[in-house]
């Protein structure tokens, strides 16, 4: 293959896994938002006290750079500004590797979300993804002379219709909810079995014996052996969800929520939370009242603070309290709704679009 076919061949990698990962935190962009704010946060505490200045402002920041993914990945396919768009994604892939070694040399962000809840990596698999990408856009950048000059229009028109379907979908997921749910808690998923491991969890015990190192798959019962370790054998059999958990004041109250049809109203941080939805929540709220319904306001937030909420809007609920990663992983809302039958996920709302009364009892029926 000759040099222009190896650098075609580049842009067609490193544009395609641009485009894969950006259309990924394009349909969540408030769950790269979350994540940002992990970073500012650590940032500030090890780095510089400054970066948590960034944290109000984390969601536009991640919208600019999934729709920034998505159409420099587009441009460097379609040759638009070649050498331009080589030096924006070497600045990108630059700052992504930054922070994806950070996260694995010093655990601190256990997972990049670089491909959002689709793909899963360690810290280091994805610092070393990056590094390949590093490599790949390295030789793009150091044969720039050699890339095409010009690009014909139609490519330049395809990139803005890119641009502006891109931002319109990240927009879109803000207001509703992301187009597919990857996490967790998706509609469907029944929590309590997926709280619980698959299959017998397997364990390889590392001994050692007079200096020795010996695996066993039962722990031995001869004298003599010190323990080192115990090696998970499948961890594909540890259960998907593992931390989510409600209570109040008389203690946990998780069982409950799994038990007959509830209707959760979940909130991440009550003091940012918009208030001017709870009204139109009002009327679903009221209608339950006499359907065999426990309506619920699941949130991350003190229970003096839930139960203030709910003697504000003068509702006859139960309040439970939440940690906020998991009502954060659960509802990309702040409000949202989501419908649970014995502790199945039925259906879940943004607060833009609170369901009416029946289509909620249809559930249930």
């Amino acid at each position: 293959m000759n040099k222009q076919g190896i650098l075609w061949l580049l842009r067609l990698l490193v544009g395609g896994l641009f485009i894969f990962s950006g259309l990924i935190k394009v349909n969540d962009p408030v769950g790269t938002a979350i994540k940002l704010e992990e970073y500012f946060d650590v940032f500030s505490n090890d780095i510089a006290s400054f970066f948590y200045l960034f944290k109000p402002y984390a969601l536009p920041i991640a919208v600019v750079l999934v729709v920034s993914e998505v159409v420099l990945g587009v441009m460097l396919i379609l040759g638009v500004k070649l050498k331009q768009t080589v030096y924006a994604i070497g600045a990108m892939i630059l700052f992504f590797t930054f922070l994806t070694f950070f996260s694995a040399y010093f655990n601190k962000v256990t997972d990049c979300g670089c491909f959002g809840d689709a793909i899963k990596l360690t810290p280091w698999e994805s610092f070393y993804k990056d590094v390949v990408l590093l490599i790949m856009i390295s030789f793009l950048f150091f044969f720039r002379e050699d890339l095409p000059e010009e690009s014909p229009k139609w490519a330049k028109i395809s990139s803005v219709i890119v641009l502006v379907g891109s931002i319109g979908l990240a927009i879109y997921a803000i207001q509703n909810l992301p187009f597919i749910d990857f996490r967790a808690y998706k509609e469907g998923v029944n929590i309590p079995q997926n709280m619980q491991p698959s299959s017998a969890l397997q364990y390889t015990y590392v001994m050692k014996k007079g200096g020795e190192i010996f695996k066993f798959d039962q722990y031995p019962s001869e004298e003599g052996y010190e323990f080192v370790e115990m090696v998970l054998k499948n961890p594909e059999a540890l259960p998907k969800i593992s931390d989510f958990a409600a209570w109040n004041e008389e203690g946990d109250q998780t069982e409950f929520l799994f038990a007959g049809n509830k209707v959760l109203i979940l909130s991440s941080n009550i003091s940012k939370m918009d208030q001017s939805s709870l009204k139109e929540m009002d009327l679903l709220v009221r209608s339950m009242a006499n359907a065999p319904v426990d309506v619920v306001l699941l949130a991350a937030a003190t229970q003096e603070e839930i139960d203030q909420v709910i003697n504000t809007q003068n509702w006859s609920i139960v309040g439970l309290q939440a940690d906020a990663t998991v009502v954060k992983t659960i509802m990309r809302a702040n409000p949202g709704i989501m419908i649970l039958k014995d502790g199945v996920v039925m259906k879940k709302y943004h607060h833009n679009n609170t369901p009416e009364p029946t289509e909620v009892l249809d559930f249930f029926l």
